[in-house]
């Protein structure tokens, strides 16, 4: 099982079009949707985490691209540097995702990478630069 986090950004004429859900039906792949941006007169963006084997991956994610979409694989992620963080929390107010929360009993600030959506906001919010970007 592969599963692997995409980018994908769409104009208005695929809108009304099930792109997404057949994903599911005709190539056998979950998904998660992670982040959506869809307004009126504006790009589209999805972040997803697609799931499945890798050849129904490879033609789901060809069958994306045949439609109009782009396509952009995420290879990067957020990594918290535990010696660097001084758990200020700039870096809560910013996460789109919940990924980064506060404790409010210890005032410990934790990550959770499973929720990151790698929009990169913490990266530059954080004070003693202990979010930063891996990729790879």
């Amino acid at each position: 099982m592969a599963a692997k986090r995409v980018l994908l950004r769409f104009s208005n004429s695929l809108i009304s079009k099930p792109i997404v859900h057949r994903l599911v039906k005709d190539y056998d792949l979950g998904f998660n949707i992670l982040k959506a941006q869809i307004l009126p007169d504006e790009e589209k963006e999805m972040v997803l985490e697609i799931e499945g084997n890798r050849a129904c991956y490879d033609k789901g994610i060809a069958f994306l691209k045949e439609s109009g979409a782009e396509v952009i694989n995420i290879e990067k992620r957020i990594v918290k540097d535990e010696e660097r963080c001084y758990h200020c929390s700039a870096c809560t107010v910013v996460c789109p995702s919940g990924a980064i929360s506060i404790d409010r009993e210890t005032m410990v600030v934790g990550y959770d990478p499973e929720q990151c959506i790698v929009c990169e906001l913490c990266v530059g919010t954080c004070p003693p630069r202990a979010m930063q970007v891996e990729i790879g």
